[in-house]
């Protein structure tokens, strides 16, 4: 089931942007970061709606592997956030997950607003370059159900190995405490219009 974002919660989004003033070079950078299933790429699908289509850099791209969510915040920065910041070329590589390698490259033109969606994106070193956090959450049971969903079978075998990986990450890092906005889509289900609502009313 897809679940759409609550109009109040991507107006408190769009808002925190608005306000948000530039901190890499002359671009505000928007980061939508929390654990696996919680609804990342749906709010940033949403958001960036809102926002008229600006750049996005998903992770799940640039993740090097299973075991590569530790190293993706350092390849953020040094590749993409500082250059930008420096008015130098930003890039980074695909990383096919097939082959297991990386692939093309993908330039990132410098523009006024980029968001940055996934685990570890708004981690450090590359939070320093971010002018917005926002952590999206929810119950392990509904991360999980998601997660098998959107992934099905071939990603059973990775989850708890995944999800090590970013309690070591999110306990470092504090990524959570240092957010601007904290949304929390458990128990989110689907109305008529299209909204999340919360089935307990």
């Amino acid at each position: 089931m897809t679940t759409r974002p609550a109009t109040d919660v991507l107006a408190r989004c769009v808002d925190l942007v608005a306000a948000a003033s530039p901190r890499c070079g002359g671009t505000v950078v928007v980061a939508v970061d929390g654990p696996s299933g919680a609804g990342k790429t749906t709010l940033t699908r949403e958001l960036r709606r809102r926002l008229d289509g600006p750049p996005v850099i998903h992770l799940d791209a640039v993740y090097p592997g299973w075991d590569g969510l530790a190293q993706t915040p350092a390849i953020v920065h040094d590749r993409v956030l500082a250059p930008l910041a420096r008015g130098e070329r930003a890039a980074y590589q695909r990383f096919d997950w097939e082959a297991d390698r990386f692939a093309e490259e993908h330039v990132v033109p410098p523009a006024p607003l980029l968001v940055v969606e996934g685990c570890g994106a708004g981690a450090w070193p590359g939070f320093g370059y971010m002018s917005v956090l926002i952590w999206v959450e929810a119950s392990l049971d509904d991360r999980f159900a998601r997660a098998m969903a959107r992934d099905g079978e071939t990603y059973r075998p990775n989850w708890e190995r995944w999800a090590a990986s970013e309690r070591e990450l999110f306990a470092r890092d504090r990524t959570r405490e240092r957010a601007d906005l904290v949304v929390d889509t458990s128990g989110s289900v689907v109305d008529p219009s299209g909204s999340v609502v919360d089935p307990s009313g």
